[in-house]
This record gives C-alpha cells, sequence and structure tokens, in this order.
C-alpha cells in the first residue's frame, strides 16, 4: 500500500501532460515526459537524450557547479571554464594586493604557464542523478510523521548514499528531497580541486554599475570571468601539482555568433539556490515582518562602517572587496524582494490558493492523510517560534556573520581534540588562519563590532551570557569592544600564529574572543533547539500541503522548489514592461556603456580608456550584430535564482548565447511567486565577452580553443 501511494504521487509530479508555462526549474531526468515536446514547439533543435542522458555524455556534462554557490561551463575540450565575474570574485580577490590589484586592474594570463592557481576553488561535475525515492520512501509508511518520520528517513538516506559511494569510489554522493520530502534524488559528482584563473575583467566592466545598477535593468555589465580546470595526467581530479595538465572536456559548449531576435528560444541549464514557490500567507508575514527588515537594517548598518575604510585604503578595498559585494547583493535582494511581494500582492494570492486547497481537503481528506490538517500546522509552527526565529535571525546576522574576530578563534575551537585539551593539524590551522587575515583589518572590524554590539543590546531579549557579564563589568559598549580587540590574541595574525605555535588550553579558554564565540554559538544552539519542535510541525504539514496541491490539480505542470541541484528552464528572448507606459527593450549595446559614464560616481560609472578608444573606433569584427551595434545584455523570461549566476544561456541549437547574471527588479519577489509578465532573466552577451577578451585583453589565442558557430556551422576567427 505504502509503494503505491508514493508511485501515485510521482505520476502526478510527472505524468503525461507536457509544460506549457515560461515557469519552472525542470529536473533533467524528466525531460522526455514532462517538457520536450513543448520545447520543441518553441523552438528547442535538440532531443531530450542530446540534453541529458544517464547512459552516455550530453549537454548537461558541460554545466558545473562553480565553488561553492555559482554554475560555471566548459567552453573548449581543454577545460577552458567561463563564469560570472561576481563568481570568480573571492578567488580574484583573494590573489589580488595592493601591487597586483587584478580587481582594478583586470588579469590575463598569455600562455598556461601564466594561469593562476586559486586555491581551495573547485569545480563539480554532475556524472549520475538517479531517483532513489523508492530506497528512501518505500520503508517509510505514509502515515508516518514527526520526529519518528525524519529520523527514518535520515537512516534510509544514510544507506543510500553508502550503498552510491561504494559503488562510485572517489565521488562525492548527495541525496537530496524534492516536493517538501515527497520525491528523492541522488546526485554522484566528480570534484576537481586544480582550478585556475585564466582571465578576468577589470571592476570597471566586470562590475559596471556596481550597486547602483545591481538587479536593474537596462544593464551595461561584462559580468564574466575565465578559469580552467586541471586534471592529473589520467584526467581525474587531483590537488594541485605543477604536473597537471588541462582537463580534457568530452562535452563542451560551443559558442554561437547569430545572437537572438525577440521571441527566439532559449534555455538555462544551472544550478539554482532556492526558492520557496510553495510559501504559505503565514511564512510571507515572517519573510515581510522579521527576515527582510532585520536583514536590510542590520547589513545597511555595517556595509556603511565598510564601504568607509574601503574608500579610505586601497589596502582595506582589496580584503573586503568580496565581502562586501557578498553581504550587499542580498541586502538588496530582501529590499526588492519585500517591495514587489506588497506591490504584486502576492500574500492575496497565497490566500486564495489556501482557501481553494483547505476546501479541497476537507472534502478528500481521510483521517491517516491529514491534509486537512497541513496549514494549521505551518500556521501554528510559524506562530510558535516566531520571537525565537527572530533573536536567532539577529544574532546570526549580527554577531556570527559580522564581527571577524570570532573566525580564527572558531578555527581553533574546531581544530581541538574530542577532550578539547590539544590541537590537531597545527599545519592546517595555521594555513587557515593566515588565509584569513590576508582578507582582515582590525580596525574596520572593531568599528563593526561597537555597532553590532550596540544593535543586539538594543533589540535581542534572549542574549547570550557573555553580554550579560558584559553589562556588568563595564561601563560602555566601546569600553567592552576596547577589551576585546586589546586583549585577544585574534585581533593580530602575529599574536594569533604565536599563539597556536605555543598553544595552551588555559590560555584559550580565557581569550575574551573564544568567550564571546562560545557564548554566541551556545546560544544560538539553545535557539535552535527551542525552535526544533515547531521546524517537525512545520516539515510536516510543507510535506502534506505539497503532495496535497499535486492531487488537487493533477493536470498542472508541478516543479519543485530549487536546491542547487542541476535544473532547466526555456522560454525566449523578450522585453517587458515595467510600468504603465514604459517598455524596456531586450538588448542593450556598448553605446549605453558610454551613455553611462559618470565622473561623480567613479567606483562604478568608470569606463576604461581602451574601452572608449575601441568604441570610437567602431570595430567589433565578428562580434557585432546585423545593425552594427556590440551587444553588450540582454533578456529572457526564463526562471532562475542565485546559484544560477554563470550559468550558460543557449539557443536551441545548445549554443552559448551568454552568461545569466542577474533577475529584474521589478520581479524580485519571484522566489516566492514567478510573474510571467515581469521575470526576466539578465545575462551578459558571449559577443561582449569574446570582445573584451579579443580586442580588449589582446587575449584572442583563447578563442582558438573555442568553437564559434555561425548559422549551425563552425567559423575561423583568423
Amino acid at each position: 500500500m505504502v509503494m503505491k501511494k508514493v508511485w501515485l504521487l510521482l505520476a502526478v509530479a510527472i505524468g503525461s501532460f507536457t509544460a506549457s508555462a515560461d515557469e519552472g526549474m525542470w529536473l533533467l531526468p524528466y525531460l522526455q515526459k514532462m517538457n520536450i515536446v513543448d520545447m520543441l514547439a518553441k523552438g528547442c533543435k535538440l532531443s531530450a537524450e542530446e540534453i541529458y542522458s544517464a547512459d552516455k555524455s550530453s549537454l548537461k556534462d558541460a554545466v558545473v557547479i562553480f565553488g561553492g554557490g555559482c554554475t560555471g561551463e566548459v567552453v573548449s575540450p581543454e577545460g577552458l571554464l567561463l563564469t560570472n565575474h561576481h563568481c570568480g570574485y573571492g578567488a580574484i580577490q583573494s590573489l589580488s594586493s595592493v601591487e597586483r590589484d587584478f580587481l582594478s586592474n583586470g588579469f590575463w594570463a598569455q600562455s598556461r604557464a601564466e594561469e593562476l592557481p586559486a586555491p581551495g576553488l573547485k569545480v563539480r561535475f554532475i556524472r549520475h542523478i538517479k531517483d532513489v525515492t523508492s530506497e528512501v520512501l518505500g520503508a517509510v509508511p505514509s502515515t508516518a510523521m514527526g520526529e519518528e518520520r525524519a529520523n527514518r528517513i535520515d537512516e534510509l538516506v544514510g544507506k543510500v548514499e553508502e550503498r552510491l559511494r561504494k559503488e562510485y569510489p572517489d565521488h562525492t554522493v548527495l541525496v537530496e528531497s524534492f516536493f517538501g520530502g515527497n520525491q528523492y534524488f541522488a546526485f554522484v559528482m566528480e570534484v576537481y580541486r586544480d582550478i585556475r584563473l585564466v582571465g578576468t575583467p577589470p571592476n570597471s566592466i566586470g562590475k559596471f554599475g556596481g550597486d547602483t545598477d545591481n538587479w536593474m535593468w537596462p544593464r551595461h555589465t561584462g559580468d564574466f570571468s575565465v578559469f580552467r580546470i586541471y586534471a592529473g595526467k589520467d584526467n581525474r581530479p587531483a590537488d594541485y601539482s605543477p604536473e597537471n595538465v588541462p582537463y580534457h572536456a568530452e562535452e563542451y559548449l560551443k559558442i554561437s555568433l547569430d545572437g537572438y531576435q525577440e521571441g527566439d528560444f532559449a534555455m538555462i541549464m544551472g544550478f539554482p539556490g532556492s526558492t520557496e514557490r510553495y510559501m504559505t500567507s503565514y511564512e510571507i508575514d515572517r519573510l515581510l515582518g522579521i527576515t527582510n527588515p532585520l536583514r536590510i537594517f542590520i547589513r545597511g548598518e555595517r556595509q556603511k562602517i565598510l564601504a568607509e575604510d574601503m574608500s579610505a585604503s586601497d589596502k582595506v578595498r582589496i580584503q573586503y572587496a568580496s565581502k562586501y559585494a557578498q553581504s550587499s547583493n542580498y541586502w538588496k535582494n530582501a529590499i526588492g524582494m519585500s517591495r514587489g511581494i506588497e506591490r504584486l500582492d502576492v500574500k492575496s494570492k497565497k490566500e486564495e490558493q489556501e482557501r481553494s486547497f483547505q476546501a479541497w481537503a476537507d472534502a478528500n481528506s481521510i483521517d491517516a492523510e491529514c491534509y486537512d490538517e497541513a496549514l494549521g500546522m505551518i500556521r501554528d509552527a510559524i506562530a510558535g517560534s516566531n520571537a525565537v526565529y527572530a533573536a536567532q535571525f539577529y544574532l546570526n546576522e549580527a554577531l556570527l556573520r559580522s564581527v571577524e574576530i570570532m573566525t580564527p578563534a572558531r578555527y581553533v575551537m574546531a581544530s581541538l581534540d574530542k577532550k578539547g585539551k590539544k590541537l590537531t593539524n597545527k599545519a592546517g590551522l595555521k594555513k587557515h588562519l593566515q588565509d584569513f587575515y590576508k582578507d582582515y583589518n582590525a580596525p574596520t572590524d572593531r568599528r563593526v563590532a561597537r555597532r553590532m554590539f550596540e544593535l543586539v543590546l538594543e533589540n535581542v531579549e534572549m542574549l547570550p551570557d557573555v553580554f550579560a557579564e558584559a553589562k556588568s563589568r563595564f561601563g560602555s559598549v566601546g569600553e567592552a569592544v576596547d577589551y576585546l580587540y586589546g586583549e585577544s590574541v585574534f585581533a593580530d595574525e602575529k599574536r594569533a600564529l604565536d599563539f597556536i605555535a605555543d598553544f595552551s588550553v588555559e590560555d584559550f579558554e580565557a581569550d575574551p574572543a573564544v568567550r564571546l564565540a562560545e557564548s554566541v554559538v551556545g546560544k544560538m544552539k539553545e535557539l535552535a533547539a527551542e525552535q526544533a519542535d515547531a521546524a517537525i510541525k512545520y516539515n510536516d504539514g510543507h510535506r502534506l500541503y505539497v503532495k496535497g496541491l499535486m492531487l488537487q490539480q493533477p493536470d498542472k505542470a508541478w516543479a519543485s522548489d530549487a536546491n542547487f541541484t542541476i535544473r532547466l528552464t526555456y522560454g525566449q528572448v523578450l522585453p517587458y514592461d515595467p510600468a504603465d507606459g514604459v517598455t524596456y527593450h531586450y538588448y542593450t549595446t556598448l553605446k549605453g556603456v558610454m551613455e553611462k559614464e559618470d565622473p561623480n560616481n567613479p567606483v562604478e560609472f568608470t569606463v576604461p580608456e581602451k574601452l572608449k578608444e575601441l568604441y570610437e573606433a567602431g570595430d567589433f569584427g565578428l562580434y557585432a550584430n546585423e545593425k552594427g551595434e556590440l551587444p553588450v545584455a540582454f533578456l529572457a523570461n526564463l526562471d532562475i535564482t542565485g546559484g544560477n549566476s554563470g550559468s550558460p544561456i543557449m539557443n536551441g541549437r545548445g549554443e552559448l548565447l551568454g552568461l545569466a547574471f542577474d533577475g529584474n527588479w521589478e520581479a524580485m519577489s519571484g522566489d516566492v511567486a514567478f510573474e510571467p509578465a515581469l521575470q526576466r532573466t539578465i545575462s551578459v552577451d558571449i559577443r561582449y565577452v569574446l570582445f573584451i577578451i579579443d580586442k580588449y585583453a589582446g587575449a584572442g589565442y583563447l578563442l582558438d580553443e573555442m568553437t564559434l558557430m555561425h548559422d549551425g556551422h563552425p567559423v575561423k576567427t583568423d
């Protein structure tokens, strides 16, 4: 009976219908059953097997997870890889210094020997995707709930991962849930660890428009960077070695010089990070009332301090460039998301869906199924944990994410042996600390800490114990901060390294940064434990709600929420109307870059002199469109989110048109509710990428290993 219900649900999810909406981050194994008919009708020229094959190489083998949270694509048989500039930013920043300022000046290797190893950077290929729903849910009664269900599923997921690790040694295996825990897939990944920087444009191209243009259209940002994957002589993953060779790619993307016209078919394959399309009105209340306001305010306060110090020092600017960009990106995202949810009245639409669902559930549920209880579970879980959630979120944003002096202290804590008395792997710990301090400025962190402590004391009642002690010991926040940074060995690299060289557990436990970190982490764990029952109740309610919606509307093409697993989305190149009387064209050109130059805002809108010269000369070569313009960015109504940054946007033949790098401001609510009329993906045009590599950077030799296409046929670049 259990297995029958599992397969009934899957039949509903992947039934014989085809998708017809632009919404959807589609699972590759189901393209044949769900999507390919519609894709072909819209202009796709590939079969489902050519896009994804379980048994042989296919288009998906050219698309990779880049680093910890982006997508990249292989564009040559010699492991050349493209991703966004902002995705490579952390690696570019870590390789930069005041003397070698790759952020401001860019970098281009003129030979393989000049390509720079990027320590810690990894690229992951998805080698196999397996539906393991029957193994995970087949032995779980459909009526099982709560902790009993969660523990049983954890046990079964562990067994699946163990089996697959034995079947695929030297691979990474990850089992992920879909549709709120109603379906499970296993992903077998091969992880390459020797990744080298080949080239990056300067910030004035790669970050042109900065925070002002972030999430906005029209856009003129050359958001790309170039890396190469290296492997051992056997073409398998290997740690960095001068003896490694470029990865030989069986699948890589060909590059289209044809561009696009309005209405043309386009598709993106990549790794969308997280959506919450099944979010209820109760969760929207939490998002608008707690999560986004706190994130916006706390990050805004920290970013003011970082920006002041970065503008005053080139060293600090380089040290904090990546940190600031990461913080600012989702600070602005939160602003736009709240604005979009309110402007598009998303909550009312959710409430309407919930009323319809509840009526269906009341009429169709039997006692054991509990669909009629799903929304009540979600409501009670959210309402019962809001206060604790708010405190935990505040401490995370204001302390763990903002006050950096705790980070090296936590590195040492993690390196202690099981008894907590001795350090293990001192060499590895030393390397971690050196990497940290390279991008750390104690005076900046001290300023941030003072402001964050003030905010926590003003706004949080559930305080870590160390704050209560500080209140009784110090006369002011400033006095407490002075003590912390004056007494802790972790405020200074030399003191920290000397300390671990002659380690004393007693001194370590007494260090004020250690005591702060232990107290904050302890309080976070305590607050998480207080929400455990609510989390279990929510998970049960969410699973039943999603499953019930699919049963209520069996003819709808349902897509699972994003969870940083490989997906495909498709649609068309299209403009949009953001407001009454306003229409946005579907592409921008180099002319717009020149028009946006702003001497009053040199950080965001500086145009390099060489780019001006190239524009004035008008020699765009192979990269011009039929009007003689040089396209920079373009729009398509594709369904993406964070994690898709760097994803290839392709034409119907699977040829590369550009790299996705952003969504649009008017549809920032898209992670919660897709808005077909407004939702657009912003991509950098591959012709602009090639133009910068060739004409601006003088690295045209890289094009020799790419396959450039015109009208479906290869084009020679000489």
